[in-house]
């Protein structure tokens, strides 16, 4: 048995949690709220963040995050991308210098546009092991236990065959990947094109017009992971391809889904208002954009996202401009 520290009760971390004690591992949950450790703890369910999903018996909670890394050997990072750096710094000093901290978040850190495993390695004591979960992973399915495969990313390969040991059961089967940018862009940058996704669902357009921005979403996404050193074939796995075709096209996804709202004329503060969970393309928009500025690369559609959201600017005319653009070859640089 080996002793696993969730931090994050959202549906992911929750989920989460629940495969590793169905695994029969000892875990721990770190709840944000009061009110969902207890639920956790009494009743054995989390109905704000997964509702209906009974949750195994054994599975403990606590809002402590110092005491729910005591002596863990494995940490799982699973809270909100804007908030790994102050939860992680919280437990820090808890954390054993010999466990394996695994991220679970996919987004860019507001302000300073790093990866989450650049966050934590800010916060973590120097040599800490790192691996970044990813890929196409709905956590209602995966509580479900439907077949699923994602990616475990670490710079050391015995880091990344620890991490697919400890999280990987048969229906949720991992694989390893060296290549820690391109895994984590891609699992942060395909919430911005699945919130386009949806705006374009949101307006009634057709296959076409879906098929053209995933595609070339995927070409922006991939454009922005080489200039950063990413490998080109990393964006056409799993954590690329795999989970940009699933949250651009799935029902489940609150990113395509605020990005429908959207499309059917709510404002941003009104859909984010009626939400309880994150939707991490939001915030990703905004940091994707400013980091290419910086390195010199264009997002035509994540720009257009960010002007959509942050600016009021019609959704129509956003898609007409990006369809007005300069005419360009898809090969030839």
């Amino acid at each position: 048995m080996t002793r696993i520290a969730v931090l994050g009760a959202g549906s992911w971390g929750t989920t989460l949690a629940d495969l590793l004690c169905a695994k029969g591992e000892e875990v721990v949950l770190w709840a944000h709220e009061q009110e969902v450790a207890d639920e956790i703890n009494r009743r054995h369910r989390n109905d704000l963040f997964l509702p209906d999903s009974p949750l195994q018996p054994s599975l403990a909670a606590t809002t402590d995050c110092f005491a729910a890394v005591g002596g863990a050997e494995v940490v799982i990072s699973a809270a909100p991308s804007h908030a790994v750096r102050p939860v992680m710094s919280a437990a820090s000093a808890g954390i054993s210098a010999r466990a394996l901290v695994v991220s679970a978040s996919k987004g860019l850190e507001p302000g300073t546009h790093l990866r989450m495993s650049e966050v934590l390695a800010q916060v973590l004591a120097p040599g800490t092991a790192i691996a970044a979960l990813s890929g196409p992973t709905f956590a209602r399915e995966v509580y479900e236990r439907q077949p699923t495969a994602a990616v475990i990313a670490s710079a050391g390969e015995a880091t990344a065959r620890s991490a697919q040991a400890a999280l990987g059961v048969p229906y949720f089967r991992l694989y390893t990947n060296d290549d820690v940018t391109g895994v984590e862009l891609a699992g942060a940058l395909k919430n911005v094109v699945a919130i386009a996704a949806g705006i374009l669902d949101g307006l009634g357009m057709g296959h076409n017009a879906r098929a053209a921005l995933i595609t070339r979403g995927l070409a922006e996404i991939t454009r922005l992971g080489v200039a950063m050193g990413a490998r080109p074939a990393t964006f056409a796995g799993l954590a690329g391809m795999g989970d940009l075709l699933l949250t651009a096209t799935g029902p489940l996804s609150r990113n395509r889904s605020l990005g429908f709202e959207v499309g059917r004329g709510r404002t941003l503060d009104d859909v984010v208002g009626r939400r309880l969970s994150v939707a991490e393309g939001v915030g990703t928009a905004r940091a994707a954009v400013e980091l290419a500025e910086q390195i010199g690369v264009e997002l035509p559609i994540a720009r257009e996202v960010g002007c959509v959201l942050f600016e009021g600017k019609p959704v129509r005319q956003a898609i007409g401009e990006l369809m007005e653009r300069s005419l360009k070859s898809e090969t030839w640089s």
